[in-house]
């Protein structure tokens, strides 16, 4: 397959599938005139990148995860700890982002309702200030 198949089937830009490349997650066969040609499974394995970043997971770590999220090969040393160490670190992000969440409410709860004591001071209301 030439590189605009892959790009339409995949749901993705010819430039995404040059990233992937440069990225070493996609490694196309070169014809004699130099186009890019894609085995069979190219575009799932496509699918599959999209998914890893999705999930937030850096170009080292997809590169690292790729080749067992498409059964291939061994499974790198330390793959499991990378992975369980990346979930913990969108765990903290979730957490910070339900906190910030929470303190936003707050802030809109005492700056919508006039009767509330502390409307119009976010000090008083033990609110976070802008610097």
């Amino acid at each position: 397959m030439r590189i605009g198949e892959v790009a339409e089937q995949a749901g993705v830009s010819v430039r995404a599938l040059r990233y992937y490349e440069e990225q070493r997650l996609l490694g196309p066969t070169r014809t004699a005139g130099g186009q890019r040609e894609y085995q069979d499974g190219s575009v799932e394995r496509v699918r599959m990148i999209q998914q890893l970043y999705a999930a937030g997971l850096s170009s080292r770590l997809v590169r690292e995860v790729l080749p067992r999220c498409m059964n291939e090969g061994e499974v790198a040393y330390g793959f499991t700890e990378s992975i369980i160490a990346e979930r913990a670190r969108i765990d903290r992000q979730i957490n910070d982002l339900t906190d910030v969440r929470a303190r936003l409410d707050e802030i809109i709860a005492v700056a919508t309702d006039p009767s509330h004591p502390d409307h119009c001071h976010p000090v008083r209301a033990g609110l976070p200030t802008t610097a």
